[in-house]
């Protein structure tokens, strides 16, 4: 997705913290120059396949975690479910770092042999072993200044935690083959989606290790327990991949994003994203997704009517029935927030608060009252 919005801001000051980070994580570029300075005037670009997305107080906790790690030189352990966006906090805590400009490398270290872990991180020298032909660096050399990110860190073999516990206590490597010390500068990041603390007790995984990496631990929660960012998320996808495909811009419906939102979603926002695509791709020129369509490419999810459902949480009971309650007074209010609050007699700000929780569109109002 291509898209862009010039902003003006004339004293970096002046701009609250928040403001500027839920910017930069919807994936705003936001640089700061002095007003008047027309050749350094604000950019915003966005980076839709890096975008962090999410308005609600689960997601809100993890940007405010974010904006006050990524400064400093502390270690971050990111934690959560496969799909939740690991690798996209990893790269928000670089990118609004003082390492930015340098290097961000990431090792998968579930994917590296065993046989090839060190070689991998520490490098090696020409003759070191069979078929190293000329001396290569490693990835905590390349990433000297900037950060190494070291993805599915549950994985790696005890040979390969006890000598990267030595490099983080040491801040030193010796590659495989050589005697040579060489002194690196990095800030480690590292994500898993296994329980470190079970691994530990199971003796898989070294606790120096877990305590050299989770200076600062962030946990990232699963998308069934932020359903509450599930409008804009959907839109968000859904211009990307609509942009991606050549296809119109569409809307889902209502009833079809609370139908989206009865999924439990165990891919996360991985897997939403590939049904999001499914339905912009099946629904061809149609401009509205509906029901039938999420039907359709999601034949798991069945609509829920309210009442009691065996198997079924007391609080998922309840939150259905309110969804169902509050979209039919929407709808016979032509969609007026204000007038759907008055015949719910409830405050309109807490009629606000429990769609933002419930995750229904609120922006109709606007759009009607403009």
């Amino acid at each position: 997705m291509a898209r862009s919005t010039l902003l003006v801001i004339d004293d970096e000051p002046n701009i609250l913290r928040s403001v500027k980070l839920n910017l930069e994580m919807e994936g705003y570029r936001v640089e700061v120059a002095a007003s008047g300075d027309e050749n350094a005037r604000l950019r915003g670009r966005t980076k839709a396949d890096f975008a962090m997305i999410g308005r609600g107080p689960a997601m809100r906790a993890i940007f405010d975690k974010v904006a006050k790690t990524a400064p400093s030189s502390g270690r971050v352990l990111i934690t959560g479910e496969n799909g939740t966006g690991k690798e996209l906090v990893a790269r928000a805590i670089h990118d609004r770092s003082p390492r930015r400009e340098r290097p961000l490398v990431k090792v998968n270290c579930a994917a590296l042999p065993r046989e090839l872990v060190e070689s991998e991180l520490f490098g090696h020298e020409k003759g070191a072993f069979t078929g190293a032909t000329q001396q290569r660096r490693g990835k905590f050399e390349l990433a000297d200044g900037g950060t190494l990110f070291l993805d599915e860190v549950g994985d790696m073999n005890p040979s390969a935690q006890a000598k990267v516990l030595r490099v983080l206590q040491e801040n030193e490597l010796e590659r495989v083959g050589g005697g040579e010390t060489i002194k690196v500068d990095v800030r480690v990041v590292a994500a898993t989606n296994k329980d470190l603390h079970a691994e530990i007790a199971a003796g898989r995984f070294r606790e120096d290790l877990y305590y050299r990496l989770a200076v600062v631990p962030i946990e990232l929660p699963p998308l069934r327990a932020r359903r509450e960012d599930f409008p804009v998320l959907v839109e968000h996808l859904l211009a990307q991949v609509c942009a991606d495909n050549d296809r119109r811009q569409k809307r889902v419906v209502a009833s079809a994003m609370t139908l989206l939102m009865q999924h439990d979603w165990p891919g996360n926002v991985r897997e939403l994203k590939n049904v999001v695509e499914r339905l912009a791709i099946l629904t061809g020129d149609a401009e509205l997704i509906t029901e039938p369509d999420v039907c359709d490419a999601l034949p798991r999810v069945k609509a829920v009517k309210p009442g009691f459902a065996r198997g079924t949480p007391f609080k998922d009971l309840v939150a259905t029935a309110e969804r169902e309650i509050i979209m039919a007074a929407l709808e016979a209010n032509d969609h007026h927030v204000s007038n759907t609050a008055r015949e719910l007699q409830l405050e309109r700000s807490h009629l606000y608060k429990k769609m933002r929780a419930l995750g229904i569109d609120h922006r109709a109002d606007e759009e009607s009252a403009g």
